[in-house]
């Protein structure tokens, strides 16, 4: 006789839960009851807030706010299919065209996120006759594109272009793996800003390397769209290298304030995704209400560059009291600034100290960075008075100083 005893068949996602809560890995969702913006509710307290991606603050400016009524007024609150059925208004349309017109590219073609959009490029655009180069260090989004690709890929050092260099050298001198025939395409991949550490990628060597290798530059600007260049074009633009980075992808929920990510680069690469990248023929497009904020955020950056101005002056006054309490930022240079504490542990309890002196700040842990590495990840943005940030930076020191992370 055979007893059912009705065992679970899904048990092992607690006991993996329970790992991750003793490893101090387990990340609880912290929930907002208000607006986005340098102030924040969070279980029924105010708090300055340095976790969002809101560089410009714009998600709460009113002329996206009054476009966004407007496109739902106009066009409802959806859209109603995907872009190749019935899913493509003339909103969708004016806002590739303002992308375009804003990154100085032929063409742009929207995604739902900027994750979508690297796993949408990706493995549409390689295969097994081309190699992807990659540093190491590459956004998770990139990761997974490479892996939905059947191309062969080779990791360089992080922002090392002499270790770029050699692996391009090598692949150009042998070819294709196991024939010795050229590649197709090379492409070499990199953010423009890396989004745990807040550096900037060296982008004039990595073209010139590309160049010297007749390979292909892929450049994921999430981080640095809104933040770098002119009026925030990002970092292709920042370097002056606009004509010689052949895609680059960006994000509209960052700096842009509202939802979604774009592909910026020629006419024949906008239209070889419409047929054949899965994340745009298989997703419902945008709500006309955020292809219209999107939109008047490109026109809002260029209209108001004082935005801009503010949050490097924010940014660089942030950063250098956190250097003068004798905290480690690591490496970086942009409005991202990691305080870094290795071990998670002391992470999440510093955290937690910070939320209750009024500051929410979260930590990072593994896996999204290394085991050691751990840090509170913090952003300024250009609409924190000066009286927040130094209600933050007062909080920083007293929290630094009781776990005994800076001196007294």
């Amino acid at each position: 006789m055979t007893t059912n005893l009705h065992r679970d068949p899904l048990a092992f996602l607690g006991e993996e839960l329970e790992d991750l809560r003793s490893r101090h890995l387990y990340r609880p969702l912290r929930v907002m009851s208000s607006a986005q913006g340098p102030m924040v509710s969070v279980d029924d307290r105010r708090l300055i807030s340095l976790s969002s991606n809101d560089y410009l603050g714009l998600t709460h400016h009113p002329r996206l706010r009054e476009a966004a009524l407007q496109a739902v007024r106009d066009f409802g609150a959806g859209s109603g299919a995907v872009r190749t059925i019935a899913g493509t208004m003339t909103l969708h349309e004016e806002l590739e065209r303002d992308l375009a017109a804003f990154k100085g590219t032929e063409a742009t073609l929207t995604f739902q996120s900027g994750f979508t959009a690297n796993t949408g490029v990706i493995p549409t655009i390689t295969g097994e006759q081309d190699l992807i180069v990659s540093d190491e260090l590459n956004h998770a989004s990139i990761i997974d594109g490479m892996r939905l690709s059947k191309a062969p890929r080779k990791i360089f050092k992080h922002a090392d272009v002499e270790a770029l260099r050699a692996v391009l050298d090598e692949a150009v001198e042998k070819g294709r793996e196991g024939t010795g025939l050229p590649y197709r395409l090379i492409l070499v991949v990199t953010d423009g800003v890396f989004s745990m550490d807040g550096d900037i990628a060296p982008l004039p060597g990595i073209v010139e390397a590309a160049e010297a290798a007749n390979a292909a530059v892929f450049v994921d600007d999430a981080h640095a769209s809104g933040v770098l260049g002119r009026d925030g074009r990002g970092s292709v633009d920042h370097f002056g290298l606009d004509g010689r980075v052949a895609i680059q992808v960006g994000t509209l929920s960052k700096a842009v304030g509202v939802l979604g990510g774009y592909v910026a680069g020629s006419q024949d690469l906008r239209d070889i995704l419409i047929q054949r990248a899965r994340p745009f023929l298989f997703s419902t497009s945008h709500p006309p209400a955020v292809a219209a904020a999107c939109s008047e955020a490109i026109r809002v950056m260029q209209d108001e560059p004082q935005l801009l101005e503010r949050l490097w002056s924010n940014t660089k006054r942030f950063k250098a009291e956190l250097a003068r309490l004798g905290f480690d930022t690591g490496r970086s240079e942009t409005p991202i600034t990691p305080v870094m504490m290795g071990d998670p542990d002391t992470a999440g309890r510093f955290s937690q100290r910070l939320f209750e002196e009024g500051v929410f700040a979260q930590p990072v842990v593994f896996p999204t960075v290394a085991i050691d590495k751990a840090r509170i990840r913090t952003i300024v943005t250009a609409a924190h008075s000066a009286e927040q940030l130094d209600q933050a930076l007062e909080a920083f020191a007293a929290v630094g100083r009781d776990l005994g992370l800076i001196a007294g």
